[in-house]
């Protein structure tokens, strides 16, 4: 690996541990169960409805594929009801949540985050999205009026994008959904290693999977030498270790050799609008600073 595709690796992973907090409001903030109210649907139909509402009016398995560690018959009968009330009445009722969450988060805020809105569509314009379903989607929809909102959306194409790097790393490497998910939940051999899991039981809410996708999930990943099960779970063994660090410098490294080195700047000078977030404590893990 040279110097230079070293930085770039070293950048796309501050991007997405810097980023992501600010795209996440989309998912964890005080306004979801009006919006799902609003629209009749539950946090599985509205959550698959305005992630996949970009797609179109794709059957449920092609967007199961792009989801790619969910269950896909979880997926297949969200898509179905969301699409039922509408896609875009999905994806206007989304935007309409973030705008009030933002605005009572980041308050006059709002309005310095528009100098910075000509360098992400630049950067997110630019990447290729050949072999990415979910950030060519992406891409493709429209730039909101409002600076939060285009500020969002920008990261939720940069998002999408390097999920879709990621998810081609995890299938060169014979990891399916399930096996991706359980694979990532597992105990790390390093406790120092820092990165966001949710806990067994989170995962199968959220994902949709059974005990018994999860058991036969740790069983093939045993027995390919990746984990090891105790009594308290499964934990990486230094096989399974490796392959995790592996996975995730290849997907750094595959994001930043198309982001380059331009965006550090942008992405230091994002931080005063994700810090707020972080601080109003609606995302999990977090918690209100006065």
């Amino acid at each position: 690996m040279t110097l230079m595709s070293t930085e770039q690796a070293a950048i796309a992973r501050r991007a997405y541990e810097t980023l992501e907090p600010f795209h996440v409001l989309a998912y964890f903030n005080p306004g979801l169960g009006d919006a799902q109210t609003d629209l009749g649907l539950d946090g599985h139909a509205f959550y698959v409805g305005a992630r996949g509402a970009p797609m179109g009016e794709a059957t449920g398995a092609v967007v199961a594929a792009a989801f790619y560690n969910f269950s896909p018959a979880l997926i297949e009968s969200a898509w179905d009801r969301a699409r039922a009330v509408g896609l875009e009445k999905v994806a206007e009722r989304r935007y309409a949540m973030l705008d009030e969450q933002y605005r009572a988060i980041l308050g006059d805020a709002c309005e310095r985050i528009t100098p910075l809105l000509p360098e992400y569509e630049k950067a997110v314009g630019g990447l290729p999205v050949s072999g990415r379903p979910l950030g060519a989607a992406w891409a493709s929809t429209p730039i909101p009026d409002a600076p939060h909102l285009a500020l969002w959306r920008h990261l939720s194409v940069l998002r999408e994008w390097r999920g879709d790097n990621h998810i081609a790393e995890l299938i060169g490497h014979g990891l399916d959904g399930i096996d991706a998910g359980v694979f990532h939940e597992a105990a790390l051999p390093d406790p120092t290693v820092r990165r966001r899991v949710m806990g067994h039981r989170f995962f199968l809410l959220t994902r949709g999977w059974s005990e018994d996708d999860w058991d036969a999930s740790v069983d093939r990943l045993a027995r390919r030498g990746l984990v090891e099960i105790g009594d308290d779970g499964h934990r990486l063994t230094s096989a399974g270790f490796d392959l995790y660090q592996d996975i995730e410098a290849r997907t750094d490294l595959l994001t930043g050799a198309s982001l380059g080195t331009d965006v550090a700047d942008l992405i230091e000078r994002t931080r005063p609008f994700v810090k707020p977030v972080l601080d109003a404590g609606v995302l999990p893990g977090t918690s209100k600073k006065s």
